[in-house]
């Protein structure tokens, strides 16, 4: 191939052409040899070639038996879907060029759904025990405590579908806990006044 292009000019004096890689030895298949084919035709087309050097070109493709014979043929021209050798050079952006990650932000919880999950959750271990002890004034704060979970759970829940903030698990853990509450309540009524009778 140098008779045909000539001698190599010295390093510097060609930037396009490919550097020399192992794999540049590779034997080429046809396949390959069609892809290069369709480079040097769309480069002809674009007007990037002469007749010429477009005949020559295509003559040197079809005696090229190397993977580096095949990118020498193409090196000077935009590639389009001609296959690079196997280890040819890969541009890598260095991350000080790369953008910078965004922070991430954290989530903002509801505050009515966190308050909804505090008091159910205050709510129902020690209600049932201050409600056994205290009678009815125990019955009463249970009352009041777990329907105050279960508004606020409630409340929590129509914001969150409006403001996009997060705690829904918080809201359900608070209604779940404050319902609890109330049938606990009802319970402890019901056997009070079954005792009471």
């Amino acid at each position: 191939m140098a008779g045909q292009w000539g001698q190599p000019a010295p390093y510097g004096q060609q930037p396009w052409q490919p550097a020399p890689t192992p794999q540049s030895a590779m034997r080429a298949a046809n396949s390959d040899r069609e892809r290069t084919v369709d480079v040097l035709k769309a480069a002809f087309a674009e007007g990037r070639l002469t007749a010429a050097e477009y005949e020559q070109r295509m003559s040197a493709t079809y005696q090229a038996s190397t993977y580096g014979q095949l990118a020498a043929l193409v090196a000077d021209l935009p590639s389009g879907p001609m296959v690079q050798p196997f280890g040819a050079p890969v541009p890598v952006v260095p991350p000080t060029f790369m953008p910078a990650p965004l922070p991430r932000v954290p989530t903002r919880h509801n505050g009515l759904a966190v308050a909804s999950a505090t008091i159910g959750c205050l709510t129902l271990p020690g209600a049932g025990f201050t409600a056994a002890i205290a009678g009815p004034v125990g019955l009463v704060a249970l009352g009041v405590a777990g329907t105050a979970a279960v508004v606020v759970g409630h409340r929590a829940r129509a914001q969150l579908r409006t403001t996009g903030e997060d705690g829904d698990g918080l809201a359900v853990l608070g209604l779940i806990m404050g319902w609890l509450s109330l049938v606990v309540m009802l319970l402890l009524v019901m056997v009070v006044a079954s005792s009471g009778s």
